[in-house]
């Protein structure tokens, strides 16, 4: 399905978008199994040999347990060890796996010895999946060392445990879902196998609620920091962004605007911080005062071009300033500064970097683009590889084109397409930029989430609605999403 090894965190969103498009918890389960049942009876001598099977209480395991149901209609001899007790299996699927393959097999709740393991052909890993964060401990580690102790071959279900800590199981094979995973080699992973178990393609590229799993979750107080510059003929876009970002999770959001227009800006909300430069808009001149801003503020992410105005000069001190600031800083450039960016020879920034045009920016910048989604997007994907740059066309569809991958949002209500919206998804995308994400990423999660809270609006306020009703949704729908994932988790 993939074209490219995902991360762990790429799985996690896709399967979650999976189940939105209606696969199930228990349909991609047993299908799991049976791959792994498939992958080890080529593995194993003739029925019945014996196969050890070690599964954790999480969903790995289910897949293991799942596995050894095939097996056993198959007629080989599964013995099973849970690591764990049934009731601290947290998964409904799961449990309902281990319940069924206990019934029929072998089963031990306790780690095994490595000399019990050595009795089989054949050792399935289920202890623990891509979910698990930092080295095993305890009696997982018990598990892992008793499995790499026993001197029999291992086949790791979707992952090796562990693996990338010290301790983690060493197989020799890995029977791996969807796509193989970042950071898999033979030496963590010994014999990689790659098989399908029903996700569907429209999870990968198009954008769903797994999205929300890239959501950036503090650990202690909101630390993301964000510079907007623009204002000038208009002041209500620079506030909107500003205020999208502080309420998708930004610390602090500081709005650098022309003199004149500063009061109007700081007049949409006490919660802006907001700073006058030059007089009623931007031109080269204030290219040192806006930079000296930069290195004094030192910002998470760079957001820049609503509400600017494309006065020759002020497009000029886009410029500049685009090529002058620090190419480390992820950045966004929108609107008015779209210009401003080299849209025929690659980029030389080394941040990610990304670019929000709209339908009638967009063709502003290629007339020679058509209306069909495809051709459009085969056109961006061209444009981001070459370009070294990343492409959120907003539209209906939203489009996304990056360096390493694209994706599309259909997620929105159509009545939320109206002024100020695009400025709401630039705050957003800006704080998950500078959160760290990289461009894929922050551009499917931010097109997703507006497009969420403008749904949510337009449950309130039908065709009326206007962006600050979006903008008051987004934390609702944010809450909601975490909350929907946290819930599936279960499943």
């Amino acid at each position: 399905m993939a074209e490219r090894p995902l991360s762990p965190l790429e799985i996690r969103v896709l399967e979650a978008n999976a189940l939105a498009l209606g696969a199930t918890v228990p349909e991609l389960m047993e299908n799991a199994g049976r791959a792994v049942a498939e992958e080890a009876s080529r593995r194993l001598p003739a029925a019945p040999a014996r196969v050890a099977i070690v599964g954790g209480v999480g969903r790995n395991g289910g897949d293991g347990f799942a596995a050894a149901h095939y097996l056993g209609q198959w007629g080989y001899r599964p013995e099973l060890w849970l690591v764990g007790t049934p009731s601290e299996i947290r998964s409904a699927s799961a449990r309902r796996c281990y319940d069924r393959a206990a019934r029929h097999h072998p089963t031990r709740t306790q780690v095994p010895t490595a000399t019990e393991l050595a009795e089989s052909p054949l050792v399935l890993d289920a202890l623990v999946g891509i979910g698990l964060r930092g080295p095993l401990r305890g009696r997982l580690q018990e598990a892992a060392a008793a499995m790499n102790d026993c001197g029999r071959p291992i086949l790791s279900v979707d992952s090796a445990s562990g693996w990338g800590h010290l301790g983690a199981v060493r197989p020799r094979f890995t029977v791996t879902f969807t796509a193989p995973k970042e950071g898999m080699d033979a030496a963590n992973s010994g014999e990689v196998i790659v098989r399908e178990v029903g996700i569907p393609e429209r999870a990968l590229s198009e954008t769903g609620p797994g999205e929300f799993h890239r959501y950036p979750v503090p650990t202690g107080a909101r630390t993301i920091r964000l510079l907007v510059i623009g204002g000038g003929p208009f002041a209500g876009a620079p506030a909107l962004t500003a205020l999208a970002a502080l309420r998708a999770g930004a610390e602090r959001v500081t709005v650098l605007a022309p003199a004149l227009v500063a009061g109007q800006v700081q007049g949409f909300s006490p919660n802006l911080v907001v700073r006058g430069v030059g007089e009623s808009r931007f031109t080269p001149a204030e290219l040192e005062p806006m930079l000296g801003t930069v290195e004094e503020l030192h910002p998470s992410a760079i957001v820049v071009g609503m509400g600017a105005g494309r006065a020759p000069e002020t497009l000029e001190l886009c410029r500049q300033l685009v090529g002058g600031l620090d190419p480390a800083i992820p950045l966004l450039v929108d609107a008015d500064a779209l210009g401003a960016l080299d849209w025929e020879h690659r980029s030389r920034r080394t941040g990610e970097t990304l670019a929000t045009p709209n339908d009638g920016e967009l063709r502003h910048l290629y007339p020679e683009l058509t209306a069909a989604t495809d051709g459009r997007h085969g056109f961006l994907e061209g444009r981001a590889r070459t370009l070294h740059l990343s492409i959120l066309a907003k539209g209906d569809p939203d489009l996304i084109a990056t360096p390493t991958g694209f994706a599309i949002n259909r997620h929105h209500a159509a009545a939320a397409s109206v002024s100020g919206v695009g400025d709401l998804l630039s705050g957003v995308a800006g704080f998950l930029l500078g959160a760290g994400l990289p461009t894929l990423g922050a551009a499917r999660l931010a097109s997703f989430w507006v497009g969420e809270a403008g749904l949510l609006a337009f449950a309130s306020h039908s065709h009326g609605l206007v962006a600050t009703d979006v903008l008051r949704r987004l934390p609702k729908a944010l809450a909601s999403g975490l909350r929907a994932l946290e819930a599936g988790a279960a499943a």
